[in-house]
C-alpha cells in the first residue's frame, strides 16, 4: 500500500470485545472484523450472513495471535467437503502467511460471522471468494501500516511475505505479524477501501493441493462430533416417535415410566413425550413404559406412494418454454419414455444429536448442523427465549447432504434441560434416523420428442412429478404461489440447443417427510434427460457423444460442455472398442453452473451390474485446491453410484422399512470403480464442486447397460 492511500477510518475495541479476543487468542492476539459495507462483504451478507452480537465491527473474521499464527472464524460449516481448508487456501493468498501458520475454525453464534442459510448448493467458496480475498488483503494492509509505524519507514518501504513485515532494502529490519500485534497498541487503522488484490499469475497457494486444515484431528480421533460432545452432570434424552408415519400424540400420561432406574425427568407437550435420564439406554428404555395415544396417519404401502408420484399431463408450473412445442412434439419421428427415482435416505454416518445446556442467562447448544444460524433460531422459539440468549457452537459433522438443516434433535434436548437444570444430550439412534427423519422425494419423468429425417431433434418436452424439496423449509403460503419446487426441478431444464424444449414441473403432496438431499433434484433430472437423450441418439442411429455434441451451440456454456465431453471421451477411450464383456455410456449435466461430463464403464457380473471405471471431466472454474477438487469429485460419484445401484426406502403398513444398513445396501469399498478425475475448466472465480458429479452418474451407468445388454434401464436404482 502506498503512503497516498492512507488508512482513514479507525476503530477500537471495548474491553468486553478485547476479552472475546483474548479468550481465544490469548495475550496480545488481535481479533479483527472488518467493515462489510466497504470491503465486499456486504454481498456475502445479503447472501445470509449477519454479524454476532459480540464482535468487533462488524463481526469477527481473523485472529492474528503472538506466535504468527492466523485463524480464520468461518460462518460456513465443514462437513467434509473441504471448504475450511479452500477458504484459508484464499486467505493465506492476500496475507502472504505461510500455510502451516493458517488455521480455520467454527464460527459460533456469538464469535464470528453468523450464516442463517447455511451451508449447501456448492455456494461457499462461490459466494466468498472475493470478499475473502478483499478482507484478507486489508489485513494485510493494516498490520503494514502498523509495522511501518513502528520500524519507522514509509509503509511502501515494508514488503509482505511468509507472514513477515521487511524493509526492502533492509532485509534484517523487519516484523513478524506476531510482532506487529503483540507491540500494537492504541487504534487500529482500517483502510476506507479495500487494497488492490493479487494477480492471479502470482498465486503460491490457490491452486495448490496442500493438506486438509482437519486431515489431523479426524485421522487420529481428536475431532469432536455432535454426537461425541460431553459436558460434566449432564443427562441423555429420548422422545417417542409415532408409530406410522403421519401419526400425532392426542394424549399421554407418565405411566411408569418415572419410576424406571436411571430416570431423572419425564417432560410432555402437545405433541411429545420425552425422558431424561442418566444414560442413553435407561432414557429409551423409560419411553416404553409412557402411556401414549397416537391417532391420525395411513396405512401406507409403497405402491401408494408410486402411484401418487405421477406426472398428469399438461398440469404443474411451466420453468422452461421456448419455441412452441405443442406445435412440434408431433411432427417426424417420436418418441416417448417415462422415468422414476425412488425415496432415498441421507443414510450418513452419524446419525442427528445436540448438547444443549439451558441456563437463566443464557443457553448453549453443541450440534452437528449445516445451519447455525437457523438453529438457533428454532431453539430460541422452541424456549421461548430471545435469540441473542443462545450461543450455538458447530462441531465436527459426520455427513450432511442436507439432512443437517434439521433443528429436531437440538430442540428436544433444550426442552429436556430446560426441565432438569441440567445439560442434555440427545442422539437418535439408527432406526430413529432411517425411520423419523427426511427423505429424498420419489420422482416421476413424462420425456417427449420429435426427430426430424437428418436425426436432430425438433422438440423436446420433459415433465417431471416430485414430492417436496426445498418446500419442506419455507412457509406454505410460499409454496402456494411458487406452485413448483425449484429444489425439484434443479437440472430438470433442457441445456442443448434445440428449437422447440419446454419443462413443466408438479408438485406432489406425500404423507411422507421430503426435503433436501445431496444435489436436490439433479440426480433424478438428469437420469431422465440424459438417459432419454441416448435413447434419442439410438433411435436417430448415432453415435451417443457425437448425436450430444451436435445439438451444442457456440454459446459458452455449450463451448463449456463440449468440452467437458471431448474431454471425458478422450481419456475413457470414446469410441475405441471396449474391454470384452464392458460397455461404455455418457452423460453430461450443469449445477452450480459447473459443467460435468462422465463416461461409465460397466460389466454384468452375477446378473447384476458393475461398474470398474468412472471417467469425469469438470470445468468448476477457477481451481482453489486441486486435491479436494478430486476428492469431491470422488465422493460425489459414489454417493451417486449407491443410489443408481442399490439405495431406495420402501413402505409397509406406514412405516420405513429400513431401520440401519443391513437393510439399507450402500457401495462399499470393493464395489467402488476406478475413477480418473479432469479438470478442465478455466477463469478467474472459482465455481460450486460439492454436489454437482453427482449428476450424470446413473445415466452415464444406464447408458452403459444399454448398449451392453440392449435393456433400457429407467428406475432407479438399476435392476436387471
Amino acid at each position: 500500500m502506498s503512503d497516498a492511500v492512507a488508512p482513514k477510518k479507525s476503530w477500537r475495541p471495548t474491553r468486553r470485545q478485547f476479552l472475546l479476543g483474548l479468550g481465544v487468542g490469548g495475550v496480545g492476539a488481535l481479533a479483527l472484523g472488518l467493515p462489510a459495507m466497504r470491503l465486499g462483504l456486504a454481498r456475502a451478507f445479503d447472501k445470509g450472513l449477519t454479524p454476532s452480537s459480540d464482535s468487533l465491527d462488524p463481526t469477527v473474521w481473523f485472529e492474528v495471535l503472538p506466535d504468527d499464527r492466523v485463524r480464520l472464524h468461518l460462518p460456513k460449516v465443514e462437513m467434509g467437503q473441504g471448504i475450511h481448508t479452500a477458504l484459508a487456501q484464499i486467505a493465506a493468498e492476500e496475507l502472504e502467511v505461510p500455510w502451516e501458520r493458517m488455521e480455520a475454525v467454527h464460527a459460533t453464534t456469538t464469535h464470528g460471522p453468523v450464516d442463517n442459510r447455511g451451508t449447501s448448493g456448492s455456494m461457499t467458496v462461490v459466494g466468498l471468494y472475493q470478499p475473502l480475498r478483499e478482507a484478507a488483503a486489508t489485513l494485510r494492509e493494516m498490520l503494514r501500516a502498523e509495522a511501518a509505524r513502528q520500524l519507522g519507514v514509509p509503509a511502501s518501504a515494508l514488503v509482505a511475505a511468509g507472514g513477515t513485515l521487511s524493509v526492502k532494502d533492509q532485509p534484517g529490519k523487519k516484523l513478524r505479524y506476531g510482532e506487529v500485534v503483540a507491540k500494537h497498541t492504541g487504534t487500529w487503522e482500517v483502510p476506507e477501501q479495500p487494497p488492490a488484490l493479487k494477480p492471479a499469475k502470482d498465486f503460491q497457494v490457490i491452486g495448490k493441493p496442500v493438506p486438509r486444515l482437519d486431515l489431523e484431528a479426524k485421522l487420529t480421533g481428536q475431532g469432536v462430533y455432535g454426537y461425541d460432545q460431553r459436558l460434566p452432570g449432564m443427562l441423555y434424552g429420548a422422545t417417542a416417535r409415532p408409530p406410522r408415519l403421519g401419526s400425532t400424540l392426542r394424549a399421554a400420561r407418565e405411566g411408569k415410566a418415572r419410576q424406571q432406574p436411571g430416570v431423572v425427568e419425564v417432560v410432555m407437550g402437545n405433541d411429545f413425550a420425552s425422558v431424561a435420564a442418566e444414560s442413553r439406554e435407561q432414557a429409551h428404555a423409560a419411553l416404553a413404559h409412557l402411556e401414549l395415544e397416537w391417532t391420525g396417519g395411513e396405512s401406507l404401502q409403497q405402491a401408494d406412494v408410486d402411484a401418487r408420484t405421477t406426472v398428469k399431463d399438461g398440469e404443474g408450473v411451466i420453468v422452461q418454454d421456448e419455441g412452441d412445442v405443442p406445435e412440434h412434439l408431433g411432427r417426424g419421428k417420436q418418441l416417448t419414455a417415462e422415468y422414476r427415482t425412488p425415496l432415498a435416505a441421507h443414510a450418513h454416518l452419524e446419525p442427528q444429536a445436540a448438547l444443549v445446556e439451558v441456563k437463566p442467562e443464557r443457553v448453549r447448544v453443541w450440534m452437528s448442523t449445516q445451519s447455525p444460524g437457523s438453529i438457533r433460531k428454532q431453539v430460541a422459539k422452541a424456549l421461548e427465549r430471545d435469540e441473542e440468549s443462545v450461543e450455538l457452537m458447530p462441531t465436527h459433522l459426520g455427513g450432511g447432504f442436507g439432512r443437517r438443516l434439521d433443528a429436531q434433535a437440538a430442540i428436544e434436548a433444550a426442552r429436556l434441560s430446560r426441565a432438569t437444570g441440567r445439560p442434555v444430550h440427545v442422539g437418535w439412534t439408527r432406526a430413529e434416523e432411517f425411520r423419523h427423519g427426511f427423505f429424498r422425494p420419489p420422482t416421476h419423468h413424462v420425456l417427449k420428442a420429435s426427430l426430424e429425417e437428418s436425426g436432430r431433434v425438433l422438440a423436446f418436452e420433459h415433465q417431471q412429478a416430485s414430492g417436496d424439496v426445498l418446500f419442506s423449509l419455507i412457509p406454505e403460503a410460499a409454496g402456494v404461489v411458487l406452485g413448483a419446487d425449484p429444489g425439484s426441478w434443479r437440472g430438470a431444464t433442457i441445456r442443448y440447443t434445440l428449437p422447440h424444449r419446454r419443462v413443466r414441473a408438479q408438485r406432489v403432496r406425500l404423507p411422507v417427510p421430503t426435503a433436501t438431499w445431496r444435489g436436490l433434484g439433479l440426480l433424478a433430472n438428469t437420469f431422465a434427460l440424459e438417459g432419454f437423450m441416448d435413447e434419442l441418439a439410438h433411435a436417430a442411429g448415432e453415435d451417443p457423444l457425437a448425436f450430444r455434441l451436435k445439438h451444442l451451440g457456440d454459446d459458452e456454456l455449450s463451448r463449456r460442455f463440449r468440452r467437458a465431453l471431448e474431454a471425458a471421451a478422450k481419456h475413457a477411450g470414446w469410441g475405441t472398442p471396449a474391454p470384452e464383456g464392458r460397455a461404455r455410456g455418457i452423460a453430461c449435466s450443469v449445477d452450480a453452473k459447473t459443467v460435468v461430463a462422465q463416461v461409465a464403464e460397466v460389466s454384468v457380473q452375477d446378473g447384476r451390474p458393475r461398474v470398474h471405471r468412472v471417467t469425469c471431466a469438470v470445468d468448476c472454474g477457477l481451481v482453489i485446491n486441486p486435491d479436494g477438487a478430486t476428492a469431491q469429485v470422488e465422493g460425489g460419484i459414489m454417493m451417486a453410484l449407491s443410489s443408481t445401484l442399490s439405495e431406495r426406502i420402501t413402505l409397509k403398513d406406514g412405516r420405513v422399512e429400513a431401520e440401519n444398513f443391513y437393510d439399507y445396501p450402500l457401495l462399499t469399498m470393493k464395489d467402488a470403480p476406478d475413477i480418473d478425475t479432469l479438470l478442465v475448466g478455466d477463469g478467474d472465480q472459482p465455481l460450486g464442486m460439492g454436489e454437482p458429479p453427482m449428476g450424470p452418474v446413473a445415466a452415464a451407468v444406464a447408458n452403459a447397460l444399454f448398449t451392453l445388454t440392449g435393456k433400457r434401464l429407467r428406475t432407479l436404482p438399476l435392476k436387471l
